[in-house]
């Protein structure tokens, strides 16, 4: 028996059907399906489709009377916007079942909502048409007179697209938003020169992406007719394009956006977010000129030709498709041997719950394939002799890269952590990112160089990269890091992709850190734990029920903020301040100097000074003992919050600020506090222990990050394994 509409949504059924409008139709439909007609019989009897029947069925079922009131008329409407329906689709699963929902709410057939898919898929409808579906968002000027969307095609595709678009309805809602009052403040916006304005801003978006071809598409102009003229001072090499005349030029914007980020995991919220925000801020109060906003660049994956580069290809062309582990449970006994150093089969077995059939047929394909090795036999009082097996610690090497404001580090590692080479190099002062990148790309080339011959060429496994945070992971792009502003919104992973080619995996350093002192650390570190990284920042690494735990941006552990709280640090607005025991070096040399301690002839703040005041406190200065007891007595501040907040009872503390002189009092101050303060303190003891990681723990953590993401058992699957289907080779 069909569900009956309610008593007064029958009455308003009953006086629409009455009647001979638009409505009529839709309530006779209604009222016919719950007298528990089919939709065939209602059709018949009505003489229209069945499609025309189900869609107010399904409107109805949706949002009741409301949805019946939402379409001028029955059927197809008048006009279909095809960028919304792609929109849609993008947004939605993409599957056959998605595209019927989208035709239902939008009151089209399905084989028009797949129609319109199929010449999207062939590249976004413009006059004259755009060269092909792969196109990212590059910038966007908007004047008085006109709006602009610049986008841009490679010569190379982006290989496979992520599964879904990065880009929700959230995102979209701020744009929609930001356009609105960017229409409502149309009269009154800044007017431009018709070609220099737009024609300065092309050229600017060329000098930053030299390897796109760029597409001026005109989403609305005063003239109606679009720009399709070319700039005589603009580049010569960009098209000018017009959208469809049945396309609004706020949903066709909407379409490229998802678009972009279906295709490309650069194109990420927060650039999206950033877009939405300028239109807002441009919209809300317009400063006298065009807006004109560009994303950072996006790396071009072209060949450099330069010698160095050339070399750096052919020594990282070797994946590893001898350690594509094949099982959840081969991962689980690598882990079980990692963590035991040495262990034998059937101790294996009894730790992870593994028959002892399925243990012995691993064991055998990773010792086949050299991942593991096996040790002298153990005698046993009875039965056959015992024979325990370890990892193999040159079957694989990854490289570790840290990013630092003051100097770059890399080093090579192999499976069991031990440190084949470092190399690391003061940064250069320079203003020019491209400067910055080349410098990292020319130290990886010299830390591989130096490694050669240690390294097997079918076990190089990849390179990992720490950074300051915060970081954009989804794009690759490093955001705002503290004394680095040169970095600022700097798409670094992507960049550093055109020159290495193989798997790369960028963390937070103090994440990285936090990975390596897992996989360093083995059995010593196999329960939760925060570390504590004291860098030109203290930031916290979480590695939390047998993961490293990101947070959903990848931001997890931003140790400054917290600790501000619990020291009762806010600014005028009420933000927490960036407080200077949150960078030991600044922080320790203003202390010193309220306890009348000097660091002598060193540059205050500098990790000279640093240095300077430790040693004296370990040498029994008074003032410097003050000093750096007042400093880990901050920090500790932090920690505390952070132990009640996880429920942890070990914290690590490391980094490059974690010096040997100052060790003793930052572990002494911190152990008291985080074992006094906390609310549970009866129910836990709280351990803190220096790291098992030397002063290159962010570098050593990033490489850790490689094998992590390759062996480490996740039930969530193996980021690494998925990105890298083929030797070296990063899609």
């Amino acid at each position: 028996m069909a569900e009956q509409p309610p008593p007064a949504a029958t009455q308003t059924l009953r006086q629409w059907a009455a009647q001979n409008g638009p409505l009529a139709l839709r309530a006779r439909i209604v009222l016919l399906a719950a007298e528990g007609l089919r939709d065939a019989a209602i059709a018949r009897r009505l003489g229209v489709s069945r499609q025309t029947v189900g869609t107010w069925r399904h409107r109805w079922a949706d949002r009741g009377l409301d949805g019946l009131r939402g379409q001028a008329r029955p059927g197809r409407p008048a006009t279909v916007d095809d960028a919304e329906v792609i929109t849609r689709t993008l947004l939605g699963a993409g599957s056959r079942a998605a595209s019927r929902a989208i035709a239902r709410e939008l009151g089209l057939s399905h084989a028009t909502v797949a129609g319109i898919r199929r010449r999207w898929a062939a590249g976004p409808p413009a006059d004259p048409p755009l060269p092909g579906p792969d196109v990212w968002v590059i910038g966007l000027h908007a004047d008085a007179e006109r709006t602009v969307l610049l986008t841009g095609t490679r010569p190379d595709p982006a290989g496979t697209p992520p599964a879904s678009t990065a880009v929700g309805t959230d995102v979209l809602t701020e744009l929609d938003r930001a356009c609105d009052a960017l229409t409502v403040a149309r009269d009154g916006l800044p007017a431009s020169g018709r070609a220099g304005a737009l024609a300065t801003f092309l050229t600017r978006a060329s000098r930053r992406h030299p390897h796109v071809a760029l597409h001026a598409v005109t989403l609305w102009s005063v003239s109606g007719s679009g720009d399709t003229h070319r700039s005589a001072d603009g580049p010569a090499d960009v098209t000018f394009h017009r959208i469809p005349a049945t396309t609004t030029w706020r949903s066709y914007l909407r379409a490229m956006v998802a678009l972009d980020s279906t295709r490309h995991p650069e194109s990420s919220r927060r650039v999206y977010l950033d877009l939405a925000g300028a239109i807002g801020r441009y919209a809300e109060d317009p400063p006298g000129e065009p807006l004109q906003w560009l994303r950072e660049s996006i790396a071009s994956h072209a060949p450099s030709g330069e010698e160095p580069d050339a070399a750096l290809r052919r020594e990282t062309a070797g994946g590893a498709n001898h350690i594509d582990l094949g099982s959840f449970n081969e991962c689980v006994v690598i882990e079980s041997v990692r963590l035991a150093g040495t262990i034998t089969r059937g101790e294996i077995a009894h730790r992870t719950g593994l028959t002892q059939q399925s243990v012995s047929r691993i064991s055998r394909s990773l010792l086949a394939r050299g991942i593991l090795v096996e040790d002298a036999q153990l005698r046993a009082t009875s039965g056959k002799p015992r024979t325990p097996v370890r990892l193999r610690g040159d079957a694989a090497h990854a490289v570790g890269i840290h990013i630092d404001p003051e100097v770059f580090t890399a080093v090579v590692i192999d499976l069991d952590g031990a440190l084949v080479t470092v190399r690391s190099q003061p940064v250069r002062p320079t203003a020019d990112p491209e400067v910055l990148v080349k410098q990292v790309v020319q130290l990886g080339g010299e830390v591989l160089a130096d490694a050669r011959g240690a390294v097997r060429e079918d076990g190089f496994l990849g390179i990992g990269v720490a950074v300051p945070g915060p970081v954009d992971i989804a794009s690759g792009t490093v955001l705002d890091p503290p004394l680095m502003s040169v970095w600022t919104d700097l798409p670094l992973l992507y960049l550093l992709k055109d020159h290495f080619q193989c798997p790369l995996i960028m963390e937070k350093d103090a994440a990285a850190a936090a990975a390596g002192e897992r996989w360093i650390g083995r059995d010593s570190r196999s329960r939760d734990f925060v570390y504590l990284y004291l860098g030109t920042g203290v930031g916290s690494g979480l590695y939390l029920n047998g993961d490293l735990y990101r947070g959903i941006s990848a931001n997890a552990g931003e140790f400054g903020q917290l600790c501000a709280v619990a020291l009762g640090r806010t600014g005028s607005g009420g933000r927490p301040e960036i407080l200077p025991e949150c960078n030991p070096p600044v922080g320790l040399s203003q202390l010193a100097e309220q306890h009348g301690c000097s660091a002598g002839t060193e540059r205050p703040g500098s990790p000279a000074a640093y240095r300077t005041i430790t040693r004296a406190a370990e040498t029994g200065d008074p003032a410097a003992g003050a000093a750096l007891r007042d400093l880990a007595r901050a920090i500790g501040q932090g920690t505390v919050g952070l132990v009640d907040l996880l429920d942890i009872d070990l914290v690590v503390l490391g980094g490059p600020f974690f010096t040997d002189e100052a060790a003793p009092l930052y572990l002494a101050h911190i152990a008291e506090m985080v074992n006094d303060f906390p609310t549970a303190r009866r129910l836990r003891h709280v351990d803190v222990e220096a790291s098992v990681l030397g002063p290159e723990a962010a570098a050593v953590g990033a490489a850790s990050t490689i094998f992590h993401a390759t062996f480490t058992p996740r039930l969530r699957g193996n980021a690494l394994r998925r990105s890298s289907p083929g030797a070296g080779q990063f899609p």
